[in-house]
C-alpha cells in the first residue's frame, strides 16, 4: 500500500538532483556519500522515488514489486524490457532446464581460458548470422561489450566522435580510453562530419572512433546509419553502432534498425545486448575481421577478466534467436507493434506527448520535474508500474516516463494504463499546485 504523505512542504526532494551529489568535497570517501543518502531517504518517505524496487514474480504484464520503503505494489506492468515477453516462454524454461542439467549452472571460468561451452559458441555463430557479421565476441551484460570494446580498442593518443545521447556504457568507455574523445549533436549527420573534419585537420595519425545506437531509449528516435557509416569512411574512421533496443524486436526477422534501413552487414562494428528481447544477461560485439575479436578479446577488460555467460544463460539466448528468427517471431513482432501504436494512441486521446517513433519505448512526456515525481508516486498508489526518468539522465524540465510495451500486452491493459496515467497526472498537478501554494 502507497501512503500519500500529507506533509506537502518543500523539500530538498524537489529542489535538488543527482547531479548535485556527484562530485562531493571532503577528504573521508565513506562521509560525503552521506548527503545522497540523506536526499534518498527524503524522497522515498515522500513515496518520490521510484527506483531500487524488487519485483517478488515473474516480469509479465502484470507483476507485484516491492519499493524501496517497504511498500507492496500489485499492477500493469510496463516497466520491464522483455519486448516479445520471451520471459514466460515455456521454450525458454525449458532450454534453461536442460542447460543446468548438462553444464551446470556455472561458467566456472573467463572465457579466455576454459569458460566458454558448446553453448556459447554456437550462439556467436547465430548472431553472426542474424547480423550478416563474420566474427562475434560475447561478454557478461550489455554494460560489459559497450564498456570493454571501447576500452579493449581505442588507446589514449585516439579520438572518439560520439552521440551526445548515447548510453552510459559508451559514454564511461570513451572517458575511460581517452580524453580526446568528442559529442556531435543528437543524430545529425552535419555535426557528425564537422566533428570529423575538425580532427582530420589536427590529426591524421591516430584512430577515430565514432558511437551511435540503432534505437535511442530516452526519445525512441534512430540515426540515418547509412549515411553515418559513408561519413565515417569518408574521414577514415570507424563506426560502432550499439543495437541493444531494437535487435530482435523490430526489423525484418528480427534485426532491427539495420535491418529496417537495408544496411546489415554493411557496419564497421556491431554491439548489442541479451537483455532485451533475449531474456538473459549478456552482450556481444560483431565484426568482419577475426583481428578485432582477437584484440578485444585479449585487450578488453570486461571480457578477458569476467566469468564468460553460464550455460543457462548461453541456452536461453539461443533458444530466444530461435524464437526472434522463427514466423512465431513475426507474429510476436506484429502483435507487439499494435500494442505500440494502440499506446501511443491512447496517450494521445488523453493529451499525452509521445516522444520518437513507434518502438517498443514509449517515452511519454511530463516537463517539470517536481510534477513527475508526484506523478510516479499517484502511478505507484494506482498500480501501473512504469519508469521515471528525470534529470540528469535527460535535460533539465524534460522529464518523462518511459513505458516499454510487450508483445504480451492486452488491448485491455493498454487501456487501463493510459486512464491510470491521466488519473495520475491531474493529481500530480494538483499536489504540486498545493505544494506551490502553501510555499508561497
Amino acid at each position: 500500500m502507497i501512503h500519500i504523505t500529507e506533509d506537502i512542504h518543500t523539500t530538498d526532494a524537489f529542489t535538488k538532483h543527482l547531479g548535485m551529489f556527484a562530485y562531493p568535497k571532503g577528504s573521508n570517501l565513506i562521509d560525503r556519500t552521506r548527503p545522497v543518502s540523506q536526499w534518498i531517504k527524503q524522497r522515498t518517505e515522500l513515496s518520490t522515488w521510484p527506483y531500487a524496487r524488487s519485483i517478488e514474480r515473474s516480469p509479465a504484464t502484470e507483476t507485484r514489486l516491492r519499493t524501496q520503503n517497504g511498500a507492496i505494489v500489485e499492477g500493469l506492468n510496463f516497466g520491464s524490457q522483455d519486448y516479445l515477453g520471451l520471459a514466460s516462454h515455456p521454450s525458454i524454461h525449458d532450454a534453461a532446464l536442460r542447460a543446468l542439467r548438462d553444464y551446470g549452472p556455472h561458467s566456472a571460468a573467463s572465457p579466455m581460458l576454459q569458460g566458454n561451452t558448446r553453448l556459447s559458441k554456437s550462439l556467436e555463430r547465430e548472431i553472426a548470422e542474424l547480423l550478416n557479421m563474420d566474427h562475434v565476441l560475447l561478454f557478461p551484460t550489455g554494460w560489459a561489450a559497450g564498456f570493454g570494446t571501447i576500452t579493449g580498442l581505442v588507446r589514449a593518443n585516439d579520438n572518439i566522435v560520439i552521440d551526445q545521447l548515447a548510453h552510459a556504457c559508451l559514454m564511461q568507455g570513451a572517458r575511460a580510453a581517452t580524453e580526446k574523445h568528442f559529442f556531435f549533436r543528437h543524430n545529425d549527420i552535419s555535426s557528425l562530419a564537422a566533428r570529423l573534419r575538425s580532427i582530420r585537420a589536427k590529426d591524421s595519425e591516430n584512430a577515430i572512433l565514432v558511437v551511435s545506437e540503432g534505437l535511442f531509449s530516452m526519445d525512441s528516435d534512430f540515426p540515418d546509419i547509412a549515411a553515418m557509416q559513408s561519413v565515417c569512411h569518408e574521414f577514415d574512421a570507424v563506426l560502432m553502432i550499439d543495437v541493444a533496443h531494437d535487435l530482435g524486436a523490430m526489423g525484418p526477422g528480427g534485426t532491427g534498425q539495420l535491418g529496417l534501413q537495408k544496411f546489415l552487414g554493411k557496419v564497421d562494428l556491431v554491439m548489442g545486448s541479451f537483455s532485451k528481447t533475449f531474456s538473459s544477461n549478456g552482450g556481444f560485439l560483431a565484426t568482419h575481421d577475426l583481428s578485432v575479436k582477437q584484440f578485444v578479446s585479449i585487450y578488453g577488460g570486461s571480457h578477458t577478466y569476467s566469468n564468460a555467460l553460464s550455460p543457462i544463460q548461453a541456452g536461453v539466448v539461443m533458444e530466444a534467436m530461435r524464437i526472434v528468427r522463427s514466423e512465431e517471431g513475426d507474429r510476436l513482432r506484429q502483435m507487439s507493434l499494435g500494442n505500440i501504436n494502440h499506446l501511443r494512441e491512447q496517450f494521445a486521446r488523453i493529451g499525452a506527448e509521445c516522444l520518437g517513433s513507434p518502438s517498443n519505448i514509449v517515452p511519454v512526456s511530463v516537463g517539470d520535474e517536481t510534477l513527475a515525481k508526484w506523478t510516479s508516486c499517484f502511478l505507484e498508489r494506482d498500480g501501473l508500474l512504469a519508469n521515471l526518468v528525470e534529470f540528469p539522465a535527460v535535460a533539465r524540465g524534460k522529464a518523462r516516463f518511459r513505458f516499454q510495451v510487450m508483445a504480451s500486452h492486452t488491448e485491455n491493459q493498454i487501456e487501463q494504463a493510459a486512464e491510470i496515467f491521466a488519473r495520475s497526472r491531474e493529481s500530480a498537478r494538483r499536489k504540486t499546485q498545493t505544494v506551490l501554494a502553501t510555499s508561497a
